[in-house]
Formats: C-alpha cells, sequence, structure tokens
C-alpha cells in the first residue's frame, strides 16, 4: 500500500459540460431544456485526452500500449468513511479464510488513485453510475454539490448515469453536470457552483417528446493516438424504482440495443477501442471483494441481469465497467461470438477501485482482449489522508455543522440494516405507524422498501455527540431520500396482494420484503416458488386473520404509495393522504420515545417467520 501520498500532473481540461446542449434544441416542459443533446450535436464532446501521469508504461510507442482503466460504482456521495457495515468489506485469505477491512472515505480514495495512476501515461478514470443520491447528509444536505466538487478533484474522466441520479429529476441532474445554483436553495456559497468537469453519459434515457438522449450518449478518449469510446447506461427498469416524478418525461431503453447503437456509431467514426458503462450488475457466488469469477475453484461465478446483458452486447465493446448490485468481481462472461470478455464492479460507496489493463493495438485501434488484466482494490484507511479532500470535507462539514450534530434519539446497541426482516426496519415502519396514527387515528399499519434504508444505526459515536446518541446527519444517512409519509386505504385482498408482490412478478428473483409495523405478523415460506411463498393464511393484524374484505389504513412512503419496487398494488391504493418528510416523522419518533438513560433497544425482528 502507498505510504505517503502523491498528486499526480494536473491535467488539462476543457470544460465537457458545456458541450452537452445545441442550442436550437426544445426539450420536455422546460425540465430538460438545460440537459437534450441532439441527434446533430457532437455526442463525443470532448475528445481530447486529459494530460500526462508520469512515464510512459507498457509497450511506449510501438505497436502495443497498455492503457490504464481506473474504475468505480455506486460511490452515492460517500465522501466520509461509511459507518458500520457500510464501512467494511470481506477478503479471502490464502488459506481461505475470511477477515473485514475497514474501508472507504473520499481522502483515501483520492490517495489510492493518485498512487495508481503513478508511472501510467495512459490511465483513464471511469464510474458506472450512481456517483450521487440516497446520500449521507454531507453531500445530500446540499443537492450533493460536494460530491461533483471531490469527483472533479479526483479527475472522474467519464460516468453513465446510475437510477439515483434521477431521484431528483433531470432538471436537477442538468444542474449538477452545467453548474448553477439550486432552483430554491440558491447558492450555497459566495461562488456559484460550477458543475462536473467529467461528462455524465445517458444513451438509453431519452426525452419522449424529441425521442433523443438527454445527454452524452458516449465519450471519447484521445492520448498521442489512442482512442477509447465510452458509452453510458442506466438499466432499461429505472423507472420501476425511482420516483415518478423524477422520471417524468424520460423514456428508458434497453441497454444492449442502446449499445449496441453507439458501438457501430463509434466504428464508424474510427473509435474501435470501447467500453460500456452499464449501471446495471450481478451477484458473484462469494461476497469478498477479489473474487475472482474465472480463478480455479470459483464456483458459480456470476448471475443475474449483467450476464445476459454482457452475452448479447456487440463484440465491437471490450470491456463492461457494471453496478447497481453494490457487489464486488472481477469475470469474464462470453460475448456474443463466444470470446471472453472482462466484466467488473467495485462493491459501492468508495470501499474499492477496480485497476484493468487494456492493451490497445496501435495497428488496429482496437484491445487485444486476450491481453486484458482486472482485479479489485481496497480502499484501506492506512495511507494518508488527501489534503486537498480534507480542506474541501472541512469546508462543506462547516456549514452542515448545526444541522447535522444536532441530537435526536438515543440507542442501546447498532440497529442493524440486513436480513430478510431487520431491526431497522422493524423501527422505521413502527416510526411511520406512529405518525400515520398521530394523523389519522384509524392507521391500521406501515410498511417500508428495504432499499429505503442506506445505513445502519450504529452505537459508537461518529463525532464528539458521544456513544449511542443518535444525530440529525446519522438519522439522514439512514433516510436520506426525503420521501413523504403517505396514508392510503387498501381492501384485505390488496394488502394480502402486496406482500406476495415482494416475492412474484419483478421481484420473483430478487425478493423485496418489506419491514412491517408491530402488529402485523405472517409466515414466508422460501422452499416455495413465487407469490405461493407467502402463506396466505398466516396474514394477521393485532392476531386476528385479515380479512379479504375490510379496509386497512396503511403508512407508507410515497416511493411505495406510488408503486415503487414493482409493488403496483400499493400505486391503487384510495384516500390518500399526503404527510410530512419520512425523516422527520423517523426523528419524532426516535425523540419520543428515548433518552440518554432509556435507549432505544434493537426491536427482535420477529414479525415474518421465514421458513428455508
Amino acid at each position: 500500500m502507498p505510504a505517503t501520498a502523491h498528486s499526480h500532473q494536473p491535467r488539462r481540461r476543457r470544460r465537457t459540460s458545456r458541450l452537452l446542449v445545441a442550442a436550437a434544441t426544445v426539450v420536455t416542459a422546460g425540465a430538460l431544456a438545460a440537459a437534450a443533446l441532439p441527434a446533430s450535436a457532437s455526442p463525443g464532446g470532448d475528445t481530447r485526452g486529459h494530460g500526462d501521469h508520469g512515464k510512459g508504461h507498457g509497450h511506449g510507442h510501438g505497436r502495443y500500449q497498455d492503457v490504464q482503466l481506473l474504475s468505480f460504482n455506486d460511490l452515492h456521495g460517500n465522501l466520509e468513511p461509511p459507518a458500520g457495515s457500510s464501512g467494511r468489506v470481506t477478503e479471502v485469505q490464502p488459506d481461505g479464510t475470511t477477515k473485514t477491512v475497514d474501508a472507504g472515505g473520499i481522502e483515501y480514495l483520492a490517495t489510492h488513485l493518485r498512487e495508481a495512476r503513478k508511472g501510467n501515461r495512459y490511465s483513464i478514470t471511469a464510474a458506472g453510475g450512481d456517483m450521487v443520491g440516497a446520500s449521507p447528509l454531507l453531500s445530500g444536505l446540499f443537492h450533493d454539490e460536494p460530491t461533483v466538487e471531490a469527483l472533479n478533484r479526483l479527475d472522474l474522466d467519464v460516468t453513465s448515469v446510475g437510477n439515483h441520479e434521477f431521484d431528483e429529476g433531470a432538471r436537477e441532474l442538468a444542474r449538477l453536470q452545467n453548474g448553477g445554483c439550486h432552483p430554491t436553495e440558491g447558492c450555497y456559497s459566495d461562488k456559484e457552483f460550477k458543475g462536473a468537469d467529467y461528462p455524465y453519459l445517458a444513451a438509453n434515457v431519452l426525452d419522449e417528446k424529441t425521442g433523443k438522449p438527454i445527454l452524452k450518449p458516449y465519450w471519447v478518449w484521445k492520448q498521442r493516438g489512442v482512442k477509447v469510446g465510452f458509452i453510458g447506461v442506466t438499466l432499461e427498469g429505472t423507472p420501476d424504482i425511482v420516483s415518478a416524478e423524477g422520471v417524468k418525461g424520460l423514456e428508458f431503453k434497453d441497454e444492449v440495443e442502446t449499445i449496441n447503437k453507439y458501438a457501430k456509431e463509434l466504428q464508424r467514426q474510427g473509435v474501435k477501442s470501447i467500453v460500456a458503462l452499464i449501471h446495471e450488475g450481478g451477484f458473484p457466488a462469494s461476497s469478498s471483494y477479489n473474487y475472482d469469477c474465472d480463478s480455479p475453484g470459483a464456483g458459480d461465478g456470476v448471475s443475474g441481469p449483467i450476464v445476459d446483458i454482457a452475452k448479447n452486447i456487440t463484440p465491437q465493446v471490450d470491456a463492461l465497467v457494471t453496478g447497481h448490485t453494490h457487489n464486488a468481481y472481477v469475470c469474464t462472461i462470453p460475448d456474443p461470438a463466444g470470446n471472453p470478455r472482462t466484466v467488473t464492479s467495485a462493491s459501492s460507496f468508495g470501499r474499492l477501485y477496480t485497476d484493468t489493463t487494456l492493451t490497445y493495438d496501435r495497428a488496429t485501434g482496437d484491445i487485444a482482449r486476450t491481453s486484458v488484466k482486472s482485479a479489485n482494490h481496497v480502499v484501506t484507511r492506512d495511507v494518508p489522508k488527501a489534503p486537498d479532500m480534507t480542506r474541501l470535507l472541512d469546508r462543506w462539514s462547516t456549514l452542515a455543522a448545526p444541522i447535522g450534530n444536532r441530537p435526536i434519539g438515543y440507542v442501546s446497541a447498532d440497529i442493524d440494516r440486513d436480513g430478510t426482516e431487520s431491526p431497522l426496519g422493524d423501527l422505521i415502519a413502527d416510526a411511520q405507524f406512529a405518525y400515520g396514527r398521530a394523523q389519522d387515528p384509524e392507521t391500521d399499519l406501515a410498511l417500508m422498501n428495504p432499499g429505503g434504508i442506506r445505513a445502519p444505526l450504529t452505537y459508537t459515536a461518529s463525532g464528539a455527540e458521544g456513544d449511542g446518541v443518535v444525530t440529525y446527519a446519522e438519522g439522514f444517512t439512514v433516510q436520506p431520500f426525503a420521501n413523504t409519509v403517505n396514508l392510503k386505504d387498501y381492501t384485505g385482498a390488496q394488502l394480502i396482494q402486496v406482500l406476495k408482490e415482494q416475492v412474484s412478478g419483478p421481484n420473483e428473483a430478487a425478493p423485496k420484503i418489506l419491514q412491517v409495523s408491530s402488529g402485523l405478523t405472517y409466515t414466508l415460506d422460501l422452499t416455495k416458488s413465487g407469490a405461493d411463498r407467502v402463506v396466505t393464511d398466516s396474514v394477521r393484524l393485532n392476531g386476528a386473520p385479515v380479512d379479504p374484505a375490510a379496509t386497512y389504513r396503511v403508512a407508507s412512503n410515497s416511493f411505495l404509495a406510488g408503486g415503487g419496487d414493482g409493488f403496483t398494488t400499493l400505486g391503487e391504493g384510495t384516500n390518500e393522504l399526503v404527510g410530512a418528510d419520512d425523516l422527520a416523522a423517523f426523528a419524532q419518533y426516535l425523540t419520543a420515545n428515548s433518552s440518554a438513560t432509556a435507549p432505544i433497544t434493537p426491536p427482535a425482528a420477529d414479525r415474518i417467520t421465514v421458513v428455508r
């Protein structure tokens, strides 16, 4: 590991973000006006190399040139080291045992990447989406401007969009790219936010009215005659996991068809070395960060959506950088011609980065795929912090401190979010139930989606607040989406159907088990398949069977109430009451139900009986 921090040579940049918009383009309802890109514009934008990282590496100016591709994904605005289990990775030792390693933090990521670039003149840094969104308070409180600033200093070259880039809609994504003060909160300092120096690629995200990508579909890196094209897409199912308002006016196209389309366009431009940045991923057979699908005894490799995507993307694409599932893997998956192709993912929250060597053939302009090498590396915290990142964090922390340091409750131990039913999931559901009862005493229960719980509550103090104290910043990290707590009426039959939708339809392959408030119990039989995994006659409320003909008042966040995460039946409820912010409901519950002498203890997580 590097012993000291090194600043690599500064890279000369042209503001590529300013090239995203053609002056004559008119976009949907004004919401996308700053981001649309007509087909006649140059989608590649700035194709110049971003400078010199040191001495030549590989084969010099001969026929073959090694190109270093450093990549990561799913940062989610985690500028500070993530807390608890979210800040660790699992490592397999030579003897087959495992250990956990503390990882992450932008100060350490910068040091590791700068050290990795040393001696590599041909070095590119790319990302696989979800750089922002679902962010801790330090970034989320300021609409992720701190993360964009950090990535600019990190010399990120290019990233695809992910689903979370649409949490606040296309207009806000355009602002993050192009700069400008927030439309309602204004500027956070005396300087206007400059936006991202790197391009966001959104090849498969179209404006419904124009049929054109809202951002660049691809970008080309050039350095001393070497050209590498990057195509960026997010998962086609983004509208199913983002609030309806965030994707209003947008169309999300098939990942494979889109990548193949733009690979042909790049080939026509003479760019034959192509990397796809795909915000969709897989599930490896091992949870170890250094899992290599192709090593002897690696087991079943990787499964999930990325496998079919990789098998159908044109052989013209030489490597895939993926994300979304927050897993770590380095694999080869055969392309349609049957040739191996590297597919990587670097976990999440800045805990890992991937170092891939692409051998560029100057004679053909293509990548010699048999020479591709790739490995994931831990962003350990045993290296010096990058001073410029420390200064950035200090500046934003000073602004956030008056809000973030406010105590909102007390816990007696860590309250985890892991498991089919988690203690933290139960706690949040209880908080939303209590909020619902305060608004309408007829409220019967609450449901919480597990994906909306972004971090555990930890007993150990994150700052000067003291052990066991829950600060507003910690609560924000748990629930950063600014959803509202809504109340809706459902029949008992609909409520049972909602539970069945956890394990059927779009959720059958990867179940999304709702966290339930106190009083709702049922059995989940995982030995069965599909909707049958929910045992219908086991569903009870306060000990009584749920009556299919009765009406039940249910509290849930606005994302679920709108039918998000594949819960279409939740979108069909009636008599809706839109309530306050879900974080405010959580904070109110913690404050009302805990004190320094009587902290909240972790719930037992015994409301769902799981049969395996």
